[in-house]
């Protein structure tokens, strides 16, 4: 599976994409797979602090339920309303419409830590 080039990743199948000092975040292809039909997602409210590594909200899917985790540290600048609704959107389009949140990052030199493409493409096959 090939993963868009553009994005960073994390291990627990985050992806980031960061123009300046904002991060749009959301979960890969990946990570839709092993989810199946996503039933409701819990995000954190515009306004909260997130810090890299921990748990930020949920998603659950007719399978299971799982931790979303902040690949970067931040202030949620915004959160896609429309998931409330339609949480289908992540599993029709994990990286445009079903994006999750908007990080205004506190710490940019965190993205040295995430994963590139081909590191994340690797990471998913040793898991498979």
């Amino acid at each position: 599976m090939a993963y868009p080039k553009e994005l960073k990743y994390t291990k627990a199948h985050e992806w980031a994409k960061v123009a300046g000092d904002v991060a749009t975040v959301g979960i890969t292809q990946f990570a839709v797979e092993q989810l199946g039909d996503v039933t409701l997602v819990e995000l954190p409210k515009t306004g909260a602090t997130v810090k890299q590594g921990e748990a930020m909200g949920t998603i659950e899917s007719v399978k299971t339920v799982s931790d979303l985790f902040a690949p970067l540290s931040g202030t949620v600048a915004a959160t896609n309303a429309a998931l409330v609704d339609a949480p289908q959107k992540v599993n029709e389009d994990p990286y445009g419409e079903g994006w999750l949140v908007r990080i205004r990052l506190a710490e940019p030199n965190e993205i040295g830590a995430l994963l590139a493409a081909d590191a994340y493409e690797k990471h998913t096959a040793e898991e498979h």
